[in-house]
C-alpha cells in the first residue's frame, strides 16, 4: 500500500497553556474556537501521520537545530499560570532516525544545522498537540528556528523537508499569525490585524514561486511590524509554506481572540 502524502500546516498555538485553563487574558471562551479547530485537525488528514516535524516559535538557535531525543520531556516555558498547568503530561515519543534524516536534508540544502538529543517539547509543541493528538502516540521531531529569522532561509528549510511528506510525515509550523502582547484590546488593533491577515491569506493562496516571493518580503505587508514587533511567532509559517509544494495554499481557520485576527493555513501541493 502507498503512504498518503501528508500536508504541511501552520497552526496558531494560543497563549501559554490557554486550552487547559478556566480563564485567560479575556473572556472564558477566548480560545474556544481555536481549541475546536485543533481538536478537528487529525480528522482532516489523509491518514494518521507516521511522524510529525514541529517548528515552534518558542525555540531559537544560532543554526536550525533538530531535536533528536528518544523520549523528550515537556519544557514548561511559560510563567505565572495556575499550578496544574505545570503538571500536564503528553508523552509523545521522539524519532531519532527521522531527526537524523531531517538534519541530512537541511545540510544537503546548504543550511547550517545541529542535533540536540536533550531538547524537550516546549509549549509551542505540546500545548496545541495535546489538543490535536491527545493520545500522544505519534513520534515528534521538534525543530528550532534560526535566530536570524531570515525569511528565505526558513522557506528553504521547508523546501528541503518537503520530500518527507511523501513518507507520511506531517510538517507543522506552530506560532501565531498575530503576536503583539501589548496591543490586545486596543481600539486600533482589530483593523490592523485584519488588514495584515487579509494580506497574508492572499499570499498563501498563490502558487509556490509567487507565494515565496511575497513571504520573503513579508515585513513590507500592511502593519507587519505592528502585528509582529518580533517575528519568532511568524517564522514557523515560512517553514510550513516552504514545505507546501507548488500548488496554492488555503486558509483553514480564522478567529479574533482578544480582538486580533489569527489564522491557520494548509498546503496540500
Amino acid at each position: 500500500m502507498t503512504t498518503p502524502r501528508q500536508p504541511s500546516i501552520f497552526i496558531p498555538h494560543g497563549g501559554g497553556p490557554c486550552f487547559f485553563m478556566d480563564w485567560t487574558w479575556g473572556p472564558p471562551d477566548t480560545w474556544h474556537a481555536t481549541e475546536k479547530f485543533l481538536r478537528s485537525l487529525a480528522a482532516t488528514l489523509p491518514a494518521p501521520p507516521k511522524a510529525m516535524i514541529v517548528v515552534s516559535g518558542h525555540w531559537e538557535e544560532q543554526q536550525i537545530t533538530v531535536g533528536s531525543g528518544v523520549a523528550p520531556e515537556l519544557f514548561f516555558d511559560y510563567y505565572g499560570f495556575p499550578e496544574h498547568t505545570y503538571k500536564l503530561t503528553w508523552p509523545a515519543p521522539g524519532a531519532p532516525q527521522l531527526a537524523a534524516r531531517v538534519a541530512d536534508l537541511l545540510a544537503g540544502a546548504g543550511l547550517p544545522v545541529a542535533l540536540d538529543a536533550k531538547r524537550g517539547y516546549d509549549h509551542g509543541v505540546f500545548i496545541p498537540l495535546k489538543v490535536a493528538f491527545p493520545d500522544a502516540e505519534i513520534p515528534v521531531v521538534p525543530l528550532s528556528l534560526n535566530a536570524n529569522f531570515d525569511p528565505e532561509l526558513h522557506l528553504a528549510a521547508g523546501r528541503a523537508l518537503a520530500p518527507l511528506r511523501d513518507d507520511g510525515v506531517l510538517i507543522l509550523g506552530s506560532g501565531n499569525s498575530f503576536h503583539n502582547l501589548g496591543t490586545y484590546y486596543r481600539p486600533e488593533t482589530q483593523d490592523r490585524a485584519r488588514e495584515f491577515d487579509r494580506w497574508l491569506s492572499a499570499a498563501m493562496e498563490l502558487p509556490e514561486q509567487e507565494r515565496s516571493a511575497r513571504l520573503a518580503l513579508w515585513q513590507q505587508a500592511p502593519f507587519a511590524s505592528y502585528c509582529h514587533p518580533r517575528e519568532e511567532h511568524f517564522i514557523p509559517l515560512l517553514v510550513a509554506a516552504g514545505a507546501g509544494g507548488e500548488a496554492p495554499g488555503k486558509c483553514i481557520f480564522t478567529d479574533e481572540p482578544m480582538q486580533a485576527a489569527v489564522s491557520a493555513y494548509r498546503f496540500d501541493g
